[in-house]
């Protein structure tokens, strides 16, 4: 299986929901970059969504939006992050890594190169927000090297492209709990519960649920009925202004081990 896969399969049969990460790659300090890494599956983190920065992040707000600027201005590139997650696997051969971000700066890698690079890294999949299943065929040399392509459903989904995408999910299927951009603190569980049961019910992946989710009580809130849940904005948020690996290693732990307890409670 690949790590994705082997991750939820092991959560399933432990009868726990998956809990997620995003944080921007270089954000707070590109040298500590690596030590964030492993200082969120310290805190608890089942995977880890890593940001690609971008300078035009559309799907972003303000948190992450400013969390690229920054990574950004200190120079940092795919490149990096590719050799970070290399870095990151000499000691973690087991958590599973996903790169989020945009096509464009696979595209000016190049898709082949990029394909080969991430996977000899140990990239287990990338959510490219700008590559809906539609034009998912530009990324056929991703999936050949082992990549998974994460998919994303929303609220807005037509009945009939939500069955294409449960179909076609591999890894897990990202359900964005509202139409609108991340860090929103608008999540109201009771209007997405009942239609994430249904994609659930007919998806061949699990379903992961992000966009609003903040604490531990919206955390707990979704656990009631997704496989896993993303957190970034709140996390990215209480990182920056970071410059120390303890400091930031502290800041992380200190926001995601309540929600890692939050989440195993039955």
């Amino acid at each position: 299986m690949n790590r994705i896969e082997s991750r939820f399969f092991r959560l399933q049969q432990a009868g726990r929901t998956g809990l997620i990460p995003f944080v921007t790659a270089g954000d707070p300090a590109p040298e500590h970059a690596v030590a964030l890494m492993h200082a969120l599956v310290a805190a608890g983190a089942d995977l880890i969504e890593l940001g690609v920065p971008f300078s035009d992040p559309m799907a972003d707000g303000p948190v992450i939006q400013h969390a690229s600027e920054r990574a950004i201005a200190r120079g940092v590139g795919l490149g990096d992050v590719l050799r970070w997650v290399a870095q990151f696997r000499q000691h973690d051969a087991d958590t599973p890594v996903v790169l989020m971000g945009y096509l464009n700066p696979i595209e000016l890698h190049g898709y082949a190169r990029f394909a080969q690079d991430a996977a000899k890294a140990g990239v287990d999949g990338v959510l490219i927000v700008d590559c809906p299943l539609e034009e998912s065929a530009v990324l056929e040399p991703l999936r050949a090297a082992g990549l998974q392509q994460i998919l994303l459903a929303a609220p807005t989904t037509a009945p009939a492209r939500m069955v294409k995408l449960c179909e076609a999910a591999r890894g897990f299927l990202y359900y964005v709990s509202f139409a609108g951009i991340t860090g929103a603190a608008r999540l109201s569980t009771a209007d997405i519960a009942a239609r994430v049961a249904e994609v659930r019910a007919v998806a061949k992946a699990p379903v992961a649920v992000g966009f609003g989710v903040r604490d531990a009580a919206s955390a707990k809130a979704i656990a009631g009925f997704a496989d896993a849940v993303v957190i970034g904005s709140a996390l990215v948020e209480r990182l920056a202004g970071a410059t120390e690996a303890d400091e930031i290693a502290a800041r992380a732990h200190a926001f995601l081990a309540p929600i890692r307890a939050a989440l195993d409670v039955p």
